[in-house]
């Protein structure tokens, strides 16, 4: 992957980053592993264990109203007020904030294809195109090469945040985190030591994720859980729930003020029925793929708010038919500047849109057929694939720890496979190395993290009680 370095200077202990190139010339395995183990000289694994906020840290408050820049005005005070639930619902709305904290913190140099929001609700299973079910990251609006460090920062910092959510034991919150970053550095290292294109085949299938379940009744509830995504994704299921008909026009609901039809001001496209924004996104089909997507045809188009950090910007489902029984439901998102941007360098992709769905299919094993990019006439990027398609998102309120670091060791082997895919497994496998130093670093770092992520809580909560910040709560 040729990728260029993180432009920031770099914090005492972190090294610049690194890439190695084709020209440089043939390294074994061994060799590889050894320069990674290399670069603990420079920055030592303990160092990635310390959290201090610099005294120049910028104020989150500013940086998450600096972040709805762009954003629909009316849907702000929905953002924030699910952020306002919680500090783990903070923290997942968050991103630019962490993001503007892990440049400040070691890394050894080595750049993958990085996530950029790699939080535990960001990962999933959903159905493959030859409609197999598979676990692995299912968010890449921030992704762009970045160090690898920080990807497993953000998930590690998930993980006790969630068990405190949870009013789980610190020492549980503990376990799970060194649980997950264990699992990261063991999956690397046997990354590391397969072929490349064993690497870029290797998947998380359900069978899988049913076997690394550590009891029965929880493997049973996955296998629950996946026949109901199958059925409830069916266009026999989403077509009513989704669509009215005026006359013989079908029309997605209005369910206000989640589900609205944007205005001409909002969509410009909105009046050409966005035929030229379709257009763009076909032409970034494949060729096989342009041919089954010009047998559906649109009908209709609404906002559909989704998530928490993509609250605000324009996030829609578009209505596909190839015949009055046949529907399609694409998912439409505005892609921005990744919160990484300023820390790690621009995309070389001129649409963000690209730069999501190349991310997306360089990090992911196997990825939507219907995955592409447009612009739109307001020139705003976006990206665009199928709605939910048997998507299974993790909730996370009636877990124990037992279910929490089964599931925390899936998303570290996940987002291990993911770096592999791109980055130099035998460096960061030899960096990490295989004792539990690097474990406990990042157990240390989490926890300290968590902490600083709800007192950046407690000031959020404390701007919503002054009245600089507005919320809406939903019922």
């Amino acid at each position: 992957m040729s990728v260029r370095a993180v432009t920031k200077e770099p914090a005492s202990h972190e090294a610049k980053p690194r890439v190695t190139k084709p020209h440089e010339g043939y390294l074994s395995a061994d060799d590889r592993r050894a320069a990674g183990k290399a670069l603990r000289n420079t920055v030592p694994r303990a160092a990635h264990g310390e959290w201090k906020p610099a005294t120049n840290r910028r104020d989150p408050i500013d940086l998450l109203e600096a972040s709805n820049e762009g954003r629909m005005p009316d849907l702000i005070p929905i953002r924030f007020g699910r952020m306002a639930q919680s500090p783990f619902a903070f923290y997942r709305g968050a991103a630019a904030v962490m993001a503007a904290d892990l440049a400040a913190t070691p890394a050894s140099g080595l750049l993958v294809q990085a996530c950029g929001d790699a939080h535990l609700m960001n990962f999933g299973g959903f159905a493959t195109p030859e409609r197999n079910i598979i676990f692995d990251i299912n968010d890449f609006d921030e992704t762009l090469p970045a160090p690898w460090e920080w990807d497993i920062k953000r998930l590690a910092a998930s993980l006790v945040i969630a068990a405190r959510h949870l009013r789980l034991a610190d020492s549980d919150a503990a376990k799970a985190v060194t649980d997950t970053v264990c699992s990261y550095r063991e999956h690397m290292i046997d990354y590391a030591a397969m072929r490349a294109l064993d690497v870029w085949y290797d998947r998380i299938d359900v069978s899988q994720v049913v076997q690394a379940t550590p009891t029965e009744e929880l493997g049973k509830r996955v296998e629950r859980r996946v026949a109901q995504a199958r059925q409830k994704s069916t266009p026999e299921l989403l077509f009513p729930k989704l669509v009215e008909h005026h006359g013989a026009t079908p029309r997605i609901k209005d369910e206000p003020p989640l589900i609205f039809h944007p205005t001409a001001e909002q969509a410009p496209g909105v009046n050409s029925g966005f035929s030229e924004a379709i257009g763009l996104y076909r032409d970034s089909l494949p060729e096989h793929i342009r041919v089954l997507f010009e047998r559906f045809y649109f009908r209709d188009l609404a906002v559909k708010v989704v998530g928490v950090g993509s609250v605000g910007t324009m996030c829609a489902v578009g209505l596909f038919m190839a015949a009055d029984d046949d529907p399609i439901f694409l998912q439409v998102k505005e892609a921005n500047p990744s919160v990484l941007e300023p820390y790690a360098g621009k995309s070389r992709h001129q649409n963000h849109g690209e730069r999501v769905v190349a991310g997306q299919r360089l990090m992911q094993s196997s990825s939507d057929i219907f995955l592409g990019w447009t612009r739109g006439l307001n020139g705003r990027d976006y990206y665009i694939r199928q709605l939910r398609d048997a998507k299974i998102s993790a909730i996370i309120e009636d877990w124990d720890i037992t279910t929490l670091r089964a599931y925390g060791r899936l998303c570290a082997w996940s987002l291990a496979r993911a770096h592999a895919r791109s980055g130099d497994a035998a460096r960061i496998a030899g960096y990490m190395g295989s004792n539990t130093t690097f474990d406990d670093a990042l157990c240390e770092f989490a926890t300290e993290y968590a902490d600083q992520n709800q007192r950046d809580h407690r000031a959020f909560i404390k701007a919503v009680r002054e009245g600089r910040i507005p919320v809406t709560v939903e019922t």
